[in-house]
């Protein structure tokens, strides 16, 4: 069932339509085309969408009418996009945002300074658990800059449309909710009937030569080096035939933010793994931050990655929910 409801979380109705498609964090967009004669004016920006305990919704902000089709197409942002269209910015006379405290009552306080009140709300329950002194990305946005805290104490969002009665308004219920770790208790192999794709590169690039600001032979030049258990760092460990180097030109960066992009490009192209598979299969409630893992007894491969991507599909009441991992291009 999807919900309309106003601008201020007042329902309006359920929705009678054939199809919708929600990408909870990769586009952050719903899409629900509706034929013009079921059309209503209450489709209207501002107003917004959800299915009850869950996070999938959104605010509409896009109209497309196609007379030929005799359709209107009806499209907004989910939650996660609402929140990366803020700005964690530090406060004045400081290089960075820096935080202390449970892990609720601090996102109480950047929803709180992002002006999302009251539409989002962040729980009031203690977790018992806190961060001390952490520091922001300067000027990150909010969803990742949350998303980045709550992971340094295996901690994730948790975000879900609540319902209130007597007519009082729904809100975004925000939430820290620990990372469930599914790979530690559920072997998904061959045995289990879950498909999957296990990827893995060993010829990536193990020496990263970064280029920066200045003219030869004075240009700034830092490089970086994968060693053996995969961490970078500023001395080689793969020589000779072993080592497989690129040049990386970022010709208008300082020291600081040459290494910091040049650490990031070096992972992109270094030794991977990857894995895909059909979550939805498993029966079980996985969210984006928890993670799933999987073993190929034919390779002897075996991973663990966290899910990245939620979309949700539902067509002439069939509800369909593809996943898509950390570091893949797409589930199955």
């Amino acid at each position: 069932m999807v919900i309309l409801t106003n601008a201020k979380g007042n329902e309006i109705r359920p929705l009678e339509f054939n199809k919708i498609d929600i990408d909870l964090n990769e586009d952050k967009t719903f899409e629900m085309p509706i034929p013009l004669s079921d059309y209503k004016p209450d489709l209207t920006y501002g107003n917004m969408i959800f299915i009850p305990d869950s996070e999938y919704g959104g605010i509409i902000g896009k109209r497309t009418t196609n007379t030929a089709e005799m359709t209107a197409i009806i499209e907004g942002f989910t939650w996660r996009n609402v929140l990366e269209k803020k700005i964690i910015v530090p406060p004045d006379g400081q290089a960075y945002k820096v935080v202390s405290g449970e892990l609720n009552s601090v996102l109480t306080d950047l929803i709180e300074e992002a002006g999302l009140n009251p539409l989002f709300s962040a729980s009031t329950e203690s977790t018992g658990v806190s961060v001390n002194s952490y520091q922001f990305d300067r000027y990150t946005t909010l969803l990742a800059g949350i998303v980045k805290m709550l992971k340094s104490v295996n901690y994730r969002i948790q975000i879900r449309f609540v319902q209130q009665e007597k007519g009082l308004p729904g809100y975004v219920g925000v939430e820290a909710v620990p990372i469930v770790d599914y790979s530690q208790t559920i072997e998904l192999s061959q045995d289990n009937q879950v498909n999957f794709t296990f990827t893995e590169t060993k010829n990536g690039i193990n020496h990263l030569i970064c280029l920066g600001k200045g003219e030869e032979p004075d240009r700034t030049l830092i490089d970086l080096y994968v060693h053996q258990n995969g961490s970078l760092g500023p001395t080689p460990y793969y020589t000779g035939l072993n080592e497989r180097a690129e040049t990386y030109d970022f010709s208008n960066a300082e020291d600081a933010e040459l290494q910091e992009q040049g650490i990031e490009k070096l992972q992109e192209l270094m030794d991977s793994q990857s894995l895909s598979m059909d979550v939805e299969t498993l029966n079980i409630d996985v969210d984006i931050g928890d993670i799933v893992g999987g073993r190929d007894y034919v390779t002897g491969m075996v991973m663990a990655k966290p899910v990245e991507n939620k979309i949700y599909t539902e067509e002439n009441g069939e509800i369909s929910k593809d996943y898509t991992l950390e570091g893949d291009d797409g589930g199955e």
